[in-house]
């Protein structure tokens, strides 16, 4: 069990669940009628709305096949997985002195500033100017020598329109 639970932990024990189910061609209503849990959580549980229950995974557990306290550590996993983006997301607060035009692609008020920070620096650095290069730098706590760890690899340009003799 451990492998696979370090190769899947962080995922929600739901989409585990809707997996089998879909392997073994189980309907969310048998497995609702087979455990004694209604149906609402079943299906709430494999969206992700609802957290597995340790009674609940249990009997899951038992009706899919797997190895008692499978669900529950995986849950536990996940648990540790939503704190951290928790933490990390908490950890800086407010927005840093750039420009949203750099982030066209998401919503800059939702960015998680902890849990995206490389692809961030890597931004800041390819499109930003010295100012929020600056920032970037304030915001993270980050040493010049720091800083060029997530400077681009230089890419090795060839001359398009070179002429060539021959």
């Amino acid at each position: 069990m451990d492998s696979r639970i370090d190769i899947i932990k962080g995922i929600h024990p739901g989409k585990i669940i809707e997996r089998d189910l879909n392997k073994k061609n189980i309907t969310q209503r048998s497995l609702a009628d087979e455990t004694g849990i209604p149906y609402q959580t079943i299906n709430a549980v494999i969206a992700g709305r609802r957290n597995l229950t340790t009674e609940q995974a249990l009997r899951v557990e038992i009706s899919l096949g797997y190895e008692e306290g499978f669900l529950a550590i995986l849950q536990t996993f996940y648990d540790i997985k939503q704190y951290k983006e928790k933490e990390l997301a908490n950890s800086y607060t407010g927005y840093p002195n750039i420009r949203r035009i750099l982030f066209w692609d998401t919503d800059f008020d939702k960015i998680n500033w902890g849990k995206y920070k490389k692809a961030v620096i890597e931004r800041v650095i390819e499109r930003g100017s010295r100012d929020e290069i600056s920032e970037i730098k304030r915001l993270y706590k980050l040493s010049a020598s720091e800083l060029k760890q997530y400077e681009p690899k230089k890419i090795r340009t060839t001359r398009i329109n070179q002429k060539t003799n021959g």
